[in-house]
């Protein structure tokens, strides 16, 4: 099969290694496309290595067609179209995966728009409704609102109930996440949002991406028993922390990551998207938001571009 190997700092479209049969639980996908995100900008600069035992190849969700299936697995068959998260393996001709994180294609969605699925709304689901545990209602300070699972995030809190105050690097961004269902936003370029995210009532959870200086910032907007759910490091790994306020205001500093998640962890997030979110994309109260698409041999572009901060929403690469 073709996969891209990274060769000289090129992203290469060659031939690679089959993933092999499915073992006990697995399935195998024909990929038709791959979903790109920040995780493979930094697996790529060595900064975000595979958990062991996960393919090297980039790429963390695709969609496709069921290839083959292992005896065990019952309830896909091949020919399903489907859509998967993975651990690694993403930007190939075919992909092996536990069935467990492989759900069907939302009733009316094509395969194209599936493949910017299983990432962004598992890591959404993951960080608000398991480690921050939100209530109804309660306020979310959402960071880098435009991106991939920042419109994810967005849909899906306005969907259950959870106004979202989104801090992003462009006014037209702030209207992208407001026609998403945000209430409020704030361009970076125009200083510090503390002042602005106090005035709309202040934060229960921040969703952050970059960390850094903004952490600090973070816990300033949180109210008590707020909680900061690290995802990311765009702004740099060491932070100040004032573990006075963390104190006084019970405040909790929770670092997540959805890929090196176990496999039954994993199948638990797939399992309440298709409970909870899969309704939602049926009947077009949450859709998927696709910015651009590059095919498969021309993935160094797709990966330029979304390492300019221009996308809003998914950037895919078409395999077949």
């Amino acid at each position: 099969m073709k996969a891209i190997d990274v060769t000289d700092d090129r992203l290469v479209w060659c031939e690679q290694p089959e993933p092999g049969e499915p073992e006990a639980g697995d399935v195998t996908i024909d990929v038709a496309w791959a979903g790109m995100n920040r995780a493979d900008l930094m697996q790529r600069a060595g900064g975000y290595p595979p958990p062991a035992g996960a393919s090297a190849i980039l790429g963390l969700e695709v969609s496709g067609h069921i290839r083959s299936v292992a005896d065990d697995v019952t309830h896909l068959r091949p020919g399903d179209p489907v859509c998967a998260l993975l651990t690694g393996g993403g930007y190939a001709e075919r992909v092996r995966v536990p069935a467990a994180q492989v759900l069907p294609v939302p009733e009316g969605l094509t395969l194209q728009q599936a493949a910017g699925l299983p990432e962004v709304f598992a890591t959404a689901w993951l960080n608000l409704y398991h480690e921050a545990a939100l209530a109804p209602g309660e306020r979310i300070l959402l960071h880098a609102g435009a991106s991939g699972v920042g419109s994810a995030v967005i849909q899906l809190a306005h969907a259950m109930g959870n106004p979202v105050f989104a801090t992003v690097g462009s006014d037209t961004k702030i209207e992208t996440c407001r026609s998403l269902g945000a209430d409020a936003g704030w361009n970076r370029h125009n200083g510090s949002f503390v002042d602005a995210v106090r005035d709309w009532g202040g934060a229960d959870m921040v969703l952050d991406p970059v960390g850094g200086n903004y952490i600090q910032q973070d816990q300033q907007v949180l109210n008590r028993n707020g909680r900061i759910v690290l995802i990311g490091l765009m702004g740099g790994r060491y932070a100040d922390v004032d573990l006075g306020v963390m104190l006084m205001k019970r405040q909790r500093l929770i670092g997540s990551t959805l890929r090196s998640q176990p496999v039954t962890v994993k199948g638990d997030i797939m399992d309440a998207l298709l409970e909870n979110v899969w309704p939602k994309l049926t009947d077009g109260t949450i859709h998927p938001l696709i910015d651009r698409t590059f095919p498969i041999d021309d993935a160094e572009s797709a990966m330029t571009y979304l390492q300019s901060n221009e996308s809003q929403g998914k950037v895919l690469l078409q395999v077949r």
